[in-house]
């Protein structure tokens, strides 16, 4: 069911390292992206496939991990992700990508799921270094990164408490609690 899919579908930030996602599992979710629906079809969407030790670690020390964990830099060596998926933008196609990336990313990451496989998709990006680390022309503007590998942490949802704070944190036992408000917030009635 794709609801069960979508739950268990969460952002992991520790992996099991030494599992490989193999370059024929990173083309297959992409496939499902390449699926999905784009803004006017244009398909302007580009990716950069990374599972070798050196080129993750290019891309890893580019990225700012977990907001709310302030004195936390990123999982360690042995839990870092074994993929990387840079999703970039084609200028030369189009000047927007509207929300194609969203959409992309969400279909990257429910095929990930679906496969043992868990991800964290980033925005916090030093954009210039990576654009440097992996030589990409100045056509492509970088729009995402997602970190992909079998994930070595428990990600648990939970209801946001009384305080209404919505900030995920990680108890003694290192489990990853991620609060979500109630279905009845998030619908607005519209009085007739």
């Amino acid at each position: 069911m794709i609801r069960e899919l979508i739950a268990k579908n969460r952002t992991y930030r520790r992996f099991y390292q030494d599992v490989e996602v193999s370059q024929e599992t990173l083309r297959e979710l992409i496939d499902l992206a390449r699926l999905s629906s784009t803004g006017g079809n244009l398909q302007s969407l580009k990716f950069v496939l990374s599972q070798t030790l050196e080129t993750n670690k290019r891309i890893f020390k580019t990225l700012k991990w977990a907001g709310y964990y302030k004195d936390w830099d990123g999982p360690e060596e042995g839990e870092r992700p074994s993929a990387y998926v840079v999703v970039l933008h084609d200028q030369s196609i189009s000047k927007g990508f509207f929300w194609d990336h969203g959409i992309a990313v969400q279909s990257i990451l429910l095929g990930a799921t679906e496969k043992g496989l868990g991800g964290c998709q980033f925005n916090s990006i030093d954009r210039v270094a990576l654009a440097q680390e992996l030589h990409l022309p100045e056509h492509f503007a970088i729009a995402t990164v997602i970190a992909l590998g079998k994930p070595k942490e428990v990600v648990v949802i939970e209801e946001v408490n009384e305080s209404g704070d919505i900030k995920y944190w990680r108890d003694q036992q290192g489990i990853h609690h991620v609060p979500k408000r109630a279905l009845d917030d998030l619908i607005f009635k519209v009085e007739a």
